[in-house]
This record gives structure tokens, C-alpha cells and sequence, in this order.
């Protein structure tokens, strides 16, 4: 499975969360070519600023493989973690991080630094940017511009 091809199934998702009314972004974890937890952001329909895609799609795959730990797993992401999400990334272990479309704003895996390769942390995590970056950014400010007319 690409980066590509594992970007698509989470931009999926991220498609699903914005016709739920929810910020458009989706999230997969993949370990040995195998998707073993996917999710959305769930904020709205959760009312938790924490039901971010990143953490929930964690917590399923920690549940999945029935470790605290994802030593192996690398995760896919339609827009760059915030300070809350990578932080979750770097405490599960995750190998490697891909994301979309960077975040100027909120992004911490590169855009105002990067929480994941911090070496005074117990983890350091491998972050490829950049992965259909257009389209995440597309539907992402396509749902603000909504949002925020004017």
C-alpha cells in the first residue's frame, strides 16, 4: 500500500466527517500493509474538543493490537497534528507519521515546530508531509469558507 493509496482512504473519511458537519479530517493506522483503525474528527457529534481523528483512531488501534504501544504502526493524516494529537503520537510510539496538508496555524510536525522529532523526548517519530496535500487543503478551506461566509 503507497502513501498515496493510504492517504486516499483517510481523505475518505475526512469527506465523511465534513458531510457530518464536522471539521474535514480523517485519519487511518496502518501496520504490516494493513489498515487496522480508521476514523474522523468527531467533535461536534461527541461535543469533546478531544475527539480529534488522531486520538480516536489511536485509541481504536491501541485496542486492536491490545498494546499500549504502536511501535510498527505508521499513521496517516489529512491535515498536520496539533500540540495535543502529537503528543498522543510520540506517547503511543508511533513509527511514522504522514500527513496532508500543513497547518500554519496549530501544526506542531513542522509548521510552527515539530513535537514528533524532539530528541529531549522518550520518542522520536519519522513525519513525511506533504502526502495529496491539495485536495486535504481544498476540502478544508472549502468547509471554513462555508463556515465563516464573508
Amino acid at each position: 500500500m503507497t502513501d498515496e493509496t493510504s492517504m486516499r482512504v483517510a481523505l475518505d473519511l475526512a469527506i465523511r466527517a465534513n458531510t457530518l458537519g464536522e471539521v474535514p479530517v480523517g485519519a487511518i493506522v496502518v501496520i504490516d500493509e494493513e489498515v487496522v483503525a480508521q476514523a474522523h474528527n468527531q467533535t461536534i457529534a461527541e461535543r469533546s474538543a478531544l475527539a480529534h481523528a488522531e486520538l480516536i483512531v489511536l485509541h481504536q488501534a491501541i485496542r486492536q493490537i491490545g498494546d499500549r504501544y504502536l511501535p510498527t504502526a505508521e499513521l496517516f493524516v489529512t491535515l498536520e497534528p496539533c500540540a495535543m494529537c502529537a503528543g498522543a503520537i510520540v506517547l503511543t510510539r508511533i513509527r511514522r507519521l504522514v500527513f496532508a496538508a500543513r497547518d500554519p496555524k496549530a501544526g506542531v510536525c513542522g509548521s510552527l515546530y515539530n513535537l514528533c522529532a524532539d530528541p529531549r523526548l522518550n520518542h522520536e517519530v519519522e513525519v513525511v508531509p506533504d502526502i495529496l496535500a491539495s485536495e486535504s487543503s481544498t476540502l478544508l478551506q472549502s468547509f471554513f469558507q462555508r463556515r465563516r461566509p464573508g
